[in-house]
């Protein structure tokens, strides 16, 4: 199925980057939350071909209203059709199209891909992560200071941290620290299960430590379909890094 699920997502990628910088029609769901045509036109290519292929999984999308009865099933597809929309509609590469299936509240396959950039990213549960063929790993980094963060800016109690260049799509983010790339991804703020359930499978079969803001273990299909924060790193520094945000963690909850 991991097969049939990446060529789907790769299709979708395609139909979405063939959309970068042509007239297309955009506006905001709500004020600071972008979306355009191409985010519909992508989730309803999603849906019809990832129903068709497990009709009996729910349905849980960034671009579709909440079906009631998701909780009840077993089986939900999770999926997030543009993630990063600001840089799709700046045209920028920091986006992707994530699809995750959630198997008993946990994912058990993640894609992601990312067209602009040539990279497509999946997971089996208990088989590894990989990136356009290459199985990943996540750093070997044992000290939180020094530690390779994506982000706009630095915190302001991060001051012993290193910046690195980060796309708009969160899980490309997450994706960086299972590839290496980055040692610690953090977020403090509620987000949604279809931003992060591709990638948060992605970085724990690469050899992470994935959890929400207080070090809590995810569970997904919940009735809100919300997270609180995300925090991934390298096993040996994500403890640190839990106390670390803890505070500013606990003021915005």
């Amino acid at each position: 199925m991991l097969e049939d699920i990446a060529r789907i997502t790769e299709e979708a990628g395609r139909i979405a980057a063939a959309r970068v910088a042509t007239d297309y029609q955009r506006w905001e769901k709500v004020p600071g939350q972008p979306v355009c045509e191409v985010d519909l036109e992508v989730n309803a290519f999603l849906q019809e071909h990832l129903t068709a292929l497990d009709p009996e999984a729910g349905w849980l999308s960034e671009e579709t209203a909440d079906a009631s009865d998701r909780t009840e099933r077993r089986r939900l597809w999770v999926v997030d059709p543009i993630d990063g929309t600001r840089d799709y509609l700046r045209g920028r590469p920091g986006w992707s199209v994530s699809v995750a299936l959630v198997e008993d509240r946990t994912p058990v396959i993640g894609v992601l891909f990312a067209p602009m950039r040539g990279e497509l990213w999946s997971a089996a549960k208990g088989e590894g992560a990989w990136r356009n063929g290459e199985r990943l790993r996540v750093s070997g980094r044992s000290s939180l200071a020094g530690a390779r963060m994506p982000a706009d800016q630095l915190p302001a109690d991060g001051a012993d941290l290193v910046l690195v260049p980060k796309p708009n799509s969160i899980a490309l983010r997450i994706a960086m620290v299972a590839a290496g790339e980055a040692d610690l991804l953090a977020t403090t703020r509620w987000g949604f299960e279809w931003d992060i359930a591709a990638a948060v499978l992605i970085a724990a079969e690469a050899g992470a430590t994935v959890t929400g803001a207080f070090g809590q273990p995810f569970a997904f299909n919940t009735p809100s379909a919300e997270a609180f924060g995300v925090l991934v790193a390298p096993p040996a520094i994500h403890a640190a890094a839990a106390e670390r945000f803890r505070q500013r963690a606990l003021a915005l909850v």
